[in-house]
């Protein structure tokens, strides 16, 4: 009897090494944690964005990530914040009122030529300050679960998925892996900026970065909008074959406002996945418990499935795409509503408003799509911001916008 037992035993020991090990999803505990009031919305150079550091560098450490930073994970940048908005910041520590950031890198070596960069952004807006768009008198915590403790713990689950499959593969990955989250992307994608001045392996050696940022709130619809698709000439196929789960909207320039630019600016091919704004986007209601986990769990996979089929393609081409942002005209003056925009029909259709705006005060709301602004009539974007350049402060327009089906006409005055 006791044979057989220890047989029984000894038969359980053996199944169980067998099994094959699964990577862990914690993408709702990672949110959970960097989300959290405690981290007092994780701006740069502050205890809350060293405690999100030390978090995500415990996390690697727990996948068996090697370190790839300056001083283990870390890559530290000092900075002197700068006055002038249209001047580069100066990254020293040779001034007064330096504040010092925190890249965290890790890093899977499968020998291989090549490295894949898939990062994030983990640094927020604090209290608040300029970036945010909270107008009440008394301070509020940031939290910023969508933007972006959701790209981070996606950035998380690409890596423990990408370390499992390497390790039980009988071949490793034709590209190594580096995994990256960016500290002061909310005051000028500074982070990103230096790494790409500083790399921490070599710059020539990066075949493509896939960045994500606010992919948490994806909408019933299950829009997802693919940035930088024009950057490479093998982006569009390969998104679209392993797509069966999106509607997607693609754009083709490699500039936006994310970390993905710092590295198309050093001809690097870069894809950026995002879900969309919304009416807690850089206000105090950006919480953990608001966001879509089941449709990050998808983009995950999809991601996933992306860079498996991208693997045996060998070092991707990259292509220079025409730059929208250098092309957008400039205006004195906004409506106050948050655009949508990862709508793709006629005009422009609003995903939330602010009180005391043009838009508010108009009766403007949220849903309402926008055809008519003066005398321009409103078929994207582009067209929307042409039509606001022409006015100034005082001025009063009239403005058309669609409301289910009806059609309402009304008046504006900025």
């Amino acid at each position: 009897m006791k044979k057989l037992l220890f047989l029984f035993v000894l038969g359980l020991i053996v199944s169980c090494k067998n099994e094959p090990k699964l990577a862990e999803n914690k993408i709702k505990d990672d949110v959970a944690f960097l989300a959290d009031d405690k981290l007092e919305g994780r701006q740069t150079g502050t205890q809350g964005e060293v405690l999100a550091s030390e978090y995500i560098v415990k996390r690697f450490e727990a996948m068996g990530i090697e370190p790839k930073g300056t001083e283990g994970f870390l890559q530290s940048f000092s900075f002197k914040p700068k006055t002038d908005p249209h001047k580069e910041v100066e990254f020293t520590t040779n001034a007064d009122s330096t504040i010092t950031g925190h890249n965290v890198i890790g890093f899977i070596d499968n020998n291989a030529k090549t490295t894949i960069v898939i990062g994030a952004h983990y640094d927020h807006l604090g209290f608040g300050g300029e970036g945010s768009l909270y107008r009440e008198k008394d301070k509020a915590i940031h939290n910023g679960a969508d933007d972006n403790a959701s790209g981070v713990a996606v950035m998380l689950n690409l890596a423990s998925r990408l370390k499992v499959k390497n390790e039980q593969s009988e071949t490793k990955d034709r590209n190594n892996y580096l995994f990256m989250a960016f500290s002061g992307e909310e005051m000028g994608l500074l982070g990103s900026n230096y790494f790409s001045k500083n790399p921490t392996i070599e710059a020539e050696s990066i075949n493509y970065m896939i960045n994500m940022d606010m992919v948490g709130r994806m909408k019933p619809d299950s829009t997802l909008a693919v940035y930088g698709t024009g950057t490479s000439p093998m982006f569009k196929q390969t998104i679209k074959a392993n797509n069966d789960k999106f509607k997607i909207v693609e754009n083709e320039s490699g500039v936006g406002p994310s970390d993905h630019t710092s590295f198309y600016l050093i001809d690097i091919p870069v894809l950026h996945f995002f879900t969309g704004q919304h009416e807690d986007y850089h206000k105090p209601g950006d919480d953990s418990d608001k966001l879509n986990y089941e449709g990050m769990n998808l983009i995950s996979d999809y991601i996933f499935d992306i860079i498996t089929d991208l693997d045996d393609n060998g070092e991707l081409a990259f292509r220079k795409t025409k730059n929208e942002s250098e092309e957008a005209p400039r205006f004195k003056v906004g409506l106050g509503v948050v655009p949508d925009y990862l709508y793709d029909g006629k005009g422009m259709r609003i995903d939330g408003t602010r009180e005391d705006t043009p838009a508010f005060n108009a009766g403007i709301q949220k849903g309402d799509v926008v055809l008519k602004l003066g005398d321009s009539t409103i078929t994207d974007m582009m067209s929307y911001m042409r039509a606001l350049s022409v006015f100034d402060n005082g001025d009063e327009a009239d403005i058309t916008v669609k409301r289910g089906e009806e059609m309402i006409e009304t008046k504006v005055k900025f």
